[in-house]
């Protein structure tokens, strides 16, 4: 298979740049620099030093302009660093101009993301997902990626130049990436092959979604006692987790825990990773999660809501959960989420402060959906007087002749099945 040419894996010592405009977005680039020191510790990169910039526009060649451009690489170079991280997304052409000027490896945010979804990645959907970014990623880099690209071959005869090795790693690259489409076309009808065989079972179904690091993973295992992965880090799991629960009420319900996000996500990675969020798409309602000890809070669930709003998924159903709740929190910030949000619940996934009033809330919102009916099926059909026992609330049963009747709360899904069952028993004392 034909590969990118590897970074060297030695890098020791990091310095973080960011760069802004306008004066007023300073405390956001101090924010997102903030952001990108944790990405690099997922890395398990040393950070010796960062450099906020301000220039007042974008130059073609380094963003920055020149002089300023030689001023934070003297800086690099006193601090002995191997490794320049731009918070900020650099054009292939700038990549290579910082990289001849500072005379070591030079790489921004995206590629830091796709490192570490590349080492993340655990089932063959992720990792072809991971594949595809890094391949539309890296095309228009492999001036920067190869040293042998300007050699060309003679054709038949050997007349004329023929094909030069960059367009002919190109055009590998481009049949890679066609092939990871259509295997990953392949994995969204299989998803929806089994997301079908999930619908005729009719359980309401809810996805976990929120900003990386808030707490989706711990929530899915709280709730389910389900054995995922969980880390204090960023984008800690990348794989979607599916996990049954009965309510309060007796009702089920399926918990799926997606892909965190975070600010200034690369949209390469939202196009590719669109097979995993597909489960937010098409769940019954969602439960964002936020982490409402953090001061940008407010800015993460921005960030979520816009990504959701891309895919399609921003369901007007949505459940807001503030978790951390037993961390030190701004009691400003608390109060404005307080007020923005006056339905959202409050918990402490750490010490459990909450849970019972989260999962009288998440029946709530199965409940709102149920439908109630009267039913009669013969006892014949023992299979589907099984299933209900399972997947409805069952408010009365009794025994007419051959016939079980029942009174019952179900998913919209199952009571549009069970139609031909329908048949109000008024002489029944309900």
């Amino acid at each position: 298979m034909f590969e990118i040419k590897e970074k060297p894996k030695m890098v020791e010592r990091a310095m973080l740049i960011g760069t802004y405009i306008r004066p007023e977005a300073k405390a956001e680039a101090e924010s997102l620099l903030e952001e990108l020191a944790d990405l690099v510790d997922t890395l398990g990169i040393p950070v010796v030093g960062r450099e906020l910039v301000h220039h007042r526009e974008n130059h073609a060649r380094y963003l920055t302009g020149s002089g300023k451009a030689e001023e934070v690489v003297q800086r690099a170079k006193a601090m002995g660093t191997d490794v320049l991280i731009f918070d900020n997304e650099l054009t292939p052409s700038q990549q290579r101009n910082w990289e001849k000027l500072s005379g070591v490896l030079v790489i921004d945010r995206q590629e830091v993301i796709l490192d570490i979804f590349a080492k993340r990645a655990q089932t063959r959907e992720a990792r072809l997902q991971v594949d595809l970014a890094r391949m539309e990623y890296s095309l228009p880099r492999l001036v920067r990626a190869w040293t042998h690209l300007g050699k060309q071959g003679g054709g038949i005869g050997a007349k004329g130049e023929g094909e030069s090795q960059l367009e002919q790693d190109k055009r590998k690259i481009r049949g890679q990436i066609d092939r990871l489409k259509r295997e990953l076309e392949a994995v969204k009808r299989q998803r929806a092959t089994q997301r079908k065989d999930r619908k005729r079972t009719p359980v309401p179904n809810a996805a976990i979604v929120g900003y990386t690091n808030a707490g989706k993973s711990s929530l899915l295992r709280a709730l389910t006692g389900a054995d995922v992965l969980v880390e204090d880090k960023l984008f800690a799991t990348l794989d979607t987790t599916t996990r049954k629960i009965a309510l309060p009420n007796h009702q089920p319900l399926l918990l799926t825990d997606t892909v965190g996000f975070v600010r200034n996500l690369p949209h390469g990675l939202v196009e590719a990773f669109n097979a995993t969020l597909e489960e937010a798409v098409m769940a019954d309602f969602l439960i964002h999660v936020l982490d409402v000890s953090q001061p940008e809070v407010m800015a993460f669930y921005e960030t979520t809501q816009s990504v959701l709003e891309e895919l399609g998924a921003d369901s007007p159903r949505t459940l807001v959960v503030f978790n951390k709740i037993d961390l030190p929190c701004d009691p400003a910030i608390v109060a404005e989420v307080h007020e923005r949000f006056p339905d959202a619940v409050f918990v402490s996934l750490q010490t459990g402060q909450g849970m019972q009033e989260l999962t009288s809330r998440i029946g709530e919102l199965v409940a709102d959906d149920l439908v109630t009916m009267e039913l009669r099926i013969p006892q014949s059909r023992a299979d589907l007087v099984a299933r209900l026992h399972r997947d409805a609330d069952i408010r009365y049963t009794a025994y007419d002749g051959d016939d079980v009747v029942l009174r019952a709360r179900l998913p919209p899904r199952a009571a549009s099945e069970l139609k031909s069952f329908e048949c109000p028993l008024p002489s029944i004392a309900w």
